[in-house]
Parts: C-alpha cells; sequence; structure tokens
C-alpha cells in the first residue's frame, strides 16, 4: 500500500538536478549554494481545488499552473528561478492522477533549469502548495516601491483572457472559439525571460494575478503615487473581442476583464528614455508589451474611458475573504 514516502519516491524523486544543490531529499531540510553576489529571493502559492481551478482540470493543466504562478511572481522581481518545494495535499492515491502530474510537472521544471528539492504530502482536499526561490544581482530586483511620477506604465501580453475562460466554464458555453481563452486560464505563461532582462531597464513591477486595479493599486500605494490607465490602450486579444461581440452586444466588461485575475501578465512602469530600448527586446523575444497609462502625482488609480471620464470598479481585484 501506497504511504507518503512511497508517493514521493515514485512521482515526486526527478533524475535532473542543479549543480548548486548540496542535499535534495531524504534529510529533514534540503541544501543549496546559491551563486556568490546574489540575493535569494523566495515566493509561495496555494492553488485549492474549487477556488483556483475547476474541480474537472486536468492533473497536467494543474501541475502546470501551479508551477508558473509561482514563477510570476519570481519574474515579478527579475529573479531567475532556481529550486522550489512542494507540498501536496491528495484525497486519495490516484497513480494515474499522480503520474500524469508528476511527468508534466517534471518537464516543466526542466524548460526552466529547475530542481525540486523537498516538500510534503498529506491526505485531505486536493491542493497544491509551492515555494519557489531564486537569485538576482544584490539590489537589483524589481519592487513595487520604485515608480516614479512620469514613468509610463507597460503591461506584457493581453489582460483578460483568463477571466473570459473561466466564465465560459462556468456558464458551459461550449464554443470552440473560446477554448484559447480556457487554455490562458490553464496555461498562463510566466515571462521569466522577459524579466531577467528588464532589469536593465526598470525598477519597478508587479505581476498582474488579482486584476490590474488590484495589482497595479499595490505599484500605487507602495511608491505613494498615483496612475492613470487609458481603458482604449488596454491590449485584448482577437478572441476577448469576439466574446463582447457575441455574449455581451459588442460592450467590453471592463470589471470582468481588469479585476478577476488569473492573467499573469507583467505590469511594469519606464522612463521614458528607456521605452525604445525595452520595446526592440521585447520585439526580440516575439513578446507583445503595450503601454497603458503613466505613473502622475497623487494617490489615486484612475481608469479613463474614451470619453475621458473615470471608470468606477465594484471589487478591485480577487481576495479570498
Amino acid at each position: 500500500m501506497n504511504n507518503e514516502f512511497d508517493i514521493i519516491k515514485k512521482y515526486f524523486t526527478f533524475s535532473e538536478m542543479r549543480d548548486d544543490i548540496v542535499l535534495a531529499g531524504g534529510d529533514d531540510c534540503a541544501i543549496v549554494s546559491p551563486p556568490d553576489n546574489k540575493q535569494l529571493l523566495i515566493t509561495a502559492d496555494t492553488l485549492i481545488s474549487g477556488v483556483h481551478f475547476p474541480e474537472n482540470t486536468s492533473p497536467e493543466d494543474i501541475a502546470y499552473k501551479a508551477l508558473m504562478v509561482n514563477l510570476s511572481d519570481l519574474a515579478a522581481m527579475g529573479a531567475t528561478p532556481a529550486w522550489i518545494t512542494l507540498a501536496i495535499t491528495l484525497p486519495d492515491v490516484d497513480d494515474t492522477w499522480l503520474r500524469r502530474f508528476s511527468n508534466t510537472l517534471s518537464e516543466t521544471l526542466n524548460l526552466f533549469n529547475i530542481s525540486l528539492i523537498g516538500g510534503d504530502t498529506t491526505k485531505g482536499k486536493l491542493s497544491i502548495t509551492i515555494q519557489a526561490m531564486g537569485f538576482c544581482e544584490i539590489g537589483r530586483e524589481l519592487r513595487r516601491d520604485k515608480a516614479l511620477v512620469g514613468d509610463k506604465i507597460f503591461v506584457t501580453g493581453n489582460l483578460g483572457d483568463a477571466s473570459i475562460g473561466l466564465k465560459s466554464i462556468v456558464e458551459k458555453l461550449e464554443d470552440a472559439e473560446l477554448e484559447s481563452c480556457v487554455e490562458r486560464l490553464n496555461r498562463p505563461d510566466a515571462r521569466v525571460k522577459f524579466a531577467e532582462q528588464l532589469l536593465n531597464y526598470s525598477r519597478c513591477a508587479i505581476d498582474v494575478s488579482d486584476g490590474l486595479v488590484a495589482d497595479l493599486g499595490h505599484i500605487v500605494e507602495s511608491s505613494q503615487c498615483g496612475a492613470q490607465v487609458m481603458l482604449s490602450d488596454i491590449p485584448l486579444s482577437s478572441t476577448a473581442r469576439y466574446y463582447f461581440k457575441r455574449y455581451n452586444n459588442n460592450d467590453v466588461d471592463w470589471e470582468l476583464l481588469l479585476t478577476q485575475g488569473d492573467d499573469y501578465e507583467l505590469c511594469f512602469t519606464l522612463n521614458v528614455d528607456k521605452e525604445s530600448a525595452v520595446i526592440e527586446m521585447a520585439e526580440k523575444m516575439a513578446l507583445k508589451i503595450t503601454c497603458i497609462g503613466e505613473i502622475t502625482e497623487g494617490d489615486k488609480l484612475l481608469c479613463v474611458n474614451n470619453k475621458g471620464d473615470s471608470v468606477k470598479f465594484y471589487s478591485s481585484g480577487f481576495t479570498h475573504f
């Protein structure tokens, strides 16, 4: 009969290991050796079935998303990911489910040269907690409190696809045209490589996990500044535009797009003299970036429509409580 040690040995002991690992698994702690002249950055996120992903989500998508949401946090500070720990709670031992989850986790870790170095296995409602660790040069990290008045505000990718994907699942729309939005919900892209280079041009960033309004609001609060966002400049996918045309009388629901979260794109600020260099860098990486506004005096985040009116939101973003 499987016990927690059998599960760890069978499904979460991977052969690929970084050279900077002294000890991984088999003792009370893992031991790693961070590079010289680097500082360690650490984050952790928990995904719970029925809260962070629908209960019928595939184990492959769960594994991928659980890792990516953590890598997105590291990317938001410009860190190079190196190691993770995994705490997984399972309702029962399902070998097929575990094999599929494990295979995707291992494959995705290898893409980023990350090693799983420890964790825990328990019985209960399905949940996955990953602690991710990375490093960057001392004093070179991206931070929420470094925005300056006059900086331009940029975002990577498109915003709102994940919220539309979740809405299509909840409302059982069964529309093949919306599959790309469901894919964005289940398979976000952590902008790790872009963020590692962004360190050379920016000092301020955050990942859009709870919705742009909430997350840009954190920059406004931490940097003690204001911000103005032009809604007409928010990057939307063709699928998002299709959704609003078919299901919302062509009326864009900014509340849905900017407060529901799960985008895992980067929002960052740039001094105007750095814009062209970062745009060129993004083009070389085939990554879409869009200027959506500017850091201003004051302490308010204003979202302005094409009529020049400030739009109010009932919710600033996703919250657990």
